[in-house]
């Protein structure tokens, strides 16, 4: 009755939904952790980034610098910027289009970087909810496989009905073992990536501000 002989023993289809599920459960965890680190990292060294440019005196100078990362944080002074200099290369400067542009542009690119941190959640979502039906398949599939041998050896001893019915359980489990962490994750995931958006949103606010007030020093 260990897993392994429980596996060996069942029906082709209960093997074909617990292989599935193990290949899901791997897959989720494999997730996790490349999004654990991936956020892990983009917190730090956002910290860094956001840091060193409320610091800095040139904003020009810091994105040659240091705007090329790949950085959450990095991509949108990089599309503040970009808007900033369509729009202030003709001689006459429309200072309020100039403002909703940058607005336009800063979150879009802070939408953007949300996407690409959240790019594999739908995974998650997609196993939390489907993994529970399908471990059901295969313990329903294996409940008939036990009537069907109840009826082939017209006992109802529990030994007869006692290994399938096993089977079909541990489909179950293994259905719950892949989904529950995949649910977990995903709301934690979810709350964090709420949280760094906001966090986002607010180094555009303040870039758009700091943008805002280069217009008026120039009328």
């Amino acid at each position: 009755m260990s897993p392994v002989a429980l596996f060996l023993q069942a029906d082709i289809v209960v093997k074909a939904v617990m292989i599935g599920l193990l290949l899901a459960s791997v897959w989720t965890w494999t997730i996790i952790i490349g999004q654990l680190l991936k956020m892990g990292r983009a917190r730090r060294e956002s910290d860094r980034f956001e840091r060193d440019f409320w610091k800095a005196q040139d904003i020009d100078a810091f994105h040659e610098a240091r705007g090329r990362s790949d950085l959450p944080s990095a991509k949108v002074l990089a599309a503040g910027i970009a808007e900033w200099r369509r729009s202030t290369a003709g001689r006459a400067i429309d200072r309020e289009g100039t403002r909703a542009r940058l607005a336009v542009a800063l979150n879009a690119a802070v939408g953007a970087e949300i996407d690409r941190l959240a790019a594999r959640l739908n995974i998650l979502a997609t196993v939390g909810a489907v993994a529970p039906f399908v471990g059901l398949f295969g313990t329903v599939w294996g409940i008939m496989r036990s009537f069907t041998d109840i009826a082939g050896q017209q006992n109802t001893s529990l030994a007869v009905v006692a290994p399938g019915i096993a089977e079909a359980l541990f489909a179950t489990a293994l259905g719950l073992f892949a989904a529950i962490p995949a649910v977990i994750a995903y709301n934690r995931f979810s709350f964090g990536i709420e949280r760094f958006e906001a966090r986002l949103q607010r180094f555009a606010d303040g870039f758009h501000g700091t943008l805002s007030r280069e217009l008026e020093a120039e009328a």
